[in-house]
């Protein structure tokens, strides 16, 4: 078992970085045909930007939550990036 780091714990980068905080709110419940596709792309997106590497600017994410993300981007032009290409995951979602 891993050991735990009681205290809190930060990372030096050179340069400046991107916080984005992402979420999803259901307003109507029973219409499932409306939000399940966007609740179950987002970890189909997390695996191909951690199978990305470096290169794509995405440094990681907090992990799934129904209280939302937290993403680490390089830059938001790497952010945007992703957002916008048609070859990505997001696109469809």
């Amino acid at each position: 078992m891993a050991r735990v780091i009681p205290e809190r714990m930060a990372a030096k980068l050179d340069g400046d970085f991107v916080v984005f905080l992402i979420g999803m709110r259901i307003n109507k419940p029973w219409k499932i045909h409306k939000w399940w596709p966007v609740f179950t792309a987002m970890p189909k997106m997390l695996k191909e930007l951690a199978a990305a590497g470096p290169e794509s600017g995405f440094l990681g994410h907090n992990g799934l939550s129904m209280k939302g993300i937290t993403q680490y981007w390089r830059s938001f032009d790497h952010l945007e990036a992703y957002a916008r290409s048609q070859d990505q995951k997001h696109w469809p979602a």
